[in-house]
C-alpha cells in the first residue's frame, strides 16, 4: 500500500508548489549544473537562486539556466536561509548548496518520503563513494561526529548527519522556524527546531561528491566547527534550561561541599572554625548553585511557554494528507 500511495503522490505531484532553494555565494563554476540537475530530477519544481554577495557572474550563470534569481546582501548562510523562508511560499521545500556536492537525482526519493510518511522533514544524510574519499575532508568529518554525537546526546535524539546542507521540509516546519542563526550554525538549528516540536523527520543516505578543481569550501573548520557548538549549547540553554541550570547546580554544589567538609569536620572536633575565607567562599557558592537551580525552574516554564506558541504556529498550516493522496489514488 505504501508503494502505491508512494506512486500516487509521484504522478501528483504537480499539484503541489515546490520550491528548490540555492543559497549560493561565489559558485559560477557549478550553479549552472545543479540548476539542471534539480529541474531534471524535479521538473515540477521551482528553482530560486539565492546570490550572498558573490563578486564573480553565479547569478547570470544561475539566470541562464533557468533558476529565479533574488539577492540578500547580509553574508552568511543562516541570513539567506531566513531571507529564502520569508520570501518563498510553497507546500515542499528542498534546500541544497550551489557547489554541485549534493546527488540532484535523489530528490524525488526524498520528496516522496516526506510525503508518504507525513514527515516535516528529511534529511539526506552524506554518503561518500570509495573513489572520492577527498569530498568529504577528514576535518570536516570529525567535527560532525563531533558535533552530531554532542547534540544526540543533548536531546536524546537518533540521526547521523546534523550538518548536513540537503533536506527536504514541509510548509509547516518553515513557517514556524525562527531562523536565529546568521552563518553555518543554521544546520544546527534545522534540527534542533524538529527535536524541540517533535516533529516527524528521517534521514535517507544520498551520494556527496567533491568539489569541482577551482572551486574552495566556505565552511572554516575549526571557526565554524566553534560557532556551531556554541549555538548548540545557546539551544540546549534555550530548549531544556531546567536541565542546563541543574547540572550547573550540581558542579557548583560538589565544589561548595568539597570546600566546606574539611571546615565542618574540623568544627565537629574542635568547635573552632579556623578558615572563615573559605567558609564564605563555600557559602557563597552554594548559594550560587540553588540561584542555578531557581533560574532553571523559572526559566523551565518559560521555554514550555515558549514551545507551546511554537506548537500552535506549527499547527496552523495544514499537513499535506495523505488521505488527499488516496483518493486521488482510488479514484483516479
Amino acid at each position: 500500500m505504501l508503494d502505491q500511495i508512494a506512486e500516487a503522490q509521484t504522478s501528483s505531484l504537480k499539484s503541489y508548489r515546490i520550491a528548490v532553494l540555492l543559497p549560493c555565494r561565489n559558485e559560477t563554476l557549478t550553479i549552472a549544473r545543479v540548476v539542471s540537475e534539480f529541474q531534471s530530477a524535479l521538473p515540477e519544481s521551482e528553482i530560486y537562486v539565492y546570490d550572498n554577495r558573490s563578486t564573480d557572474d553565479t547569478a547570470e550563470q544561475a539566470s541562464k539556466a533557468g533558476a529565479f534569481i533574488r539577492y540578500e546582501p547580509q553574508p552568511g548562510k543562516g541570513n539567506v536561509v531566513r531571507r529564502m523562508f520569508a520570501d518563498i511560499d510553497a507546500d515542499i521545500y528542498v534546500i541544497a548548496d550551489g557547489d554541485n556536492t549534493y546527488e540532484a537525482a535523489a530528490i524525488r526519493h526524498l520528496v516522496d518520503r516526506l510525503l508518504t510518511e507525513n514527515l516535516d522533514m528529511v534529511v539526506g544524510a552524506r554518503r561518500i563513494a570509495p573513489e572520492d574519499v577527498a569530498a568529504y575532508r577528514r576535518g570536516h568529518r570529525g567535527g560532525n561526529l563531533f558535533l552530531t554525537s554532542f547534540v544526540r546526546m543533548l536531546f536524546g535524539a537518533k540521526f547521523t548527519d546534523m550538518l548536513s546542507g540537503y533536506r527536504v521540509f514541509s510548509r509547516r516546519y518553515v513557517k514556524s522556524f525562527p531562523a536565529l542563526s546568521n552563518g553555518f550554525e543554521i544546520e544546527t538549528e534545522f534540527t534542533i527546531h524538529a527535536l524541540e516540536l517533535k516533529m516527524p523527520f528521517a534521514e535517507v543516505p544520498t551520494r556527496y561528491g567533491s568539489r569541482p578543481p577551482g572551486s574552495t569550501s566556505k565552511l572554516k573548520t575549526f571557526t565554524d566547527g566553534w560557532r556551531i557548538l556554541g549555538t548548540a549549547l545557546l539551544l540546549f540553554k534555550e530548549v531544556r534550561p531546567f536541565l542546563f541550570f541543574t547540572l550547573i547546580f550540581l558542579g557548583l554544589a560538589v565544589l561548595s561541599l568539597i570546600l566546606a567538609i574539611p571546615i565542618v569536620k574540623t568544627f565537629l572536633e574542635t568547635g573552632l572554625v579556623p578558615r572563615f575565607p573559605t567558609a564564605i567562599l563555600a557559602a557563597s557558592i552554594m548559594l550560587l548553585a540553588f540561584l542555578s537551580l531557581t533560574c532553571g525552574l523559572i526559566l523551565d516554564s518559560v521555554a514550555r511557554g515558549r514551545r507551546e506558541a511554537k506548537r500552535m504556529v506549527y499547527l496552523a498550516y495544514p499537513l499535506i494528507q495523505a488521505r488527499q493522496i488516496l483518493e486521488q489514488f482510488h479514484h483516479g
